[in-house]
């Protein structure tokens, strides 16, 4: 079994930062993917950032996703927050068990993230 687990989220005022990280353990043979999602009050899980360039267009410029392969952990570095950003964050990611294995998806539980005006 795999588990991605979340952390970092937190309240903050609009303008602040939060790091988020995501750790994933368990029955790894490689990650092909990892990424983060979020999903606000009312509203579709869409995507934020994954691998390294790809962007929603409301964060491009704030938010960084990056990687430590070793970990296992990817992390998004998140500035000059908005109260749009109020969201539960969710990290998602695409990791083989074995070396005869198809990649499968994996989500994490989430955490909230939350600005303040």
């Amino acid at each position: 079994q795999v588990q991605l687990v979340e952390s970092g989220g937190g309240s903050v005022q609009a303008g602040g930062s939060l790091r988020l990280s995501c750790a994933a353990s368990g029955r790894i043979f490689s990650i092909n993917a990892m990424g983060w999602f979020r999903q606000a009050p009312g509203k579709q899980r869409e995507l934020v950032a994954s691998d390294s360039t790809n962007y929603a267009d409301s964060v491009k410029g704030r938010f960084t996703i990056s990687r430590d392969n070793a970990k296992n952990t990817v992390y998004l570095q998140m500035n000059s927050l908005k109260p749009e950003d109020t969201a539960v964050y969710y990290c998602n990611a695409r990791i083989r068990s074995s070396s005869n294995t198809y990649a499968m998806e994996y989500w994490g539980k989430g955490t909230l993230v939350t600005v303040s005006s």
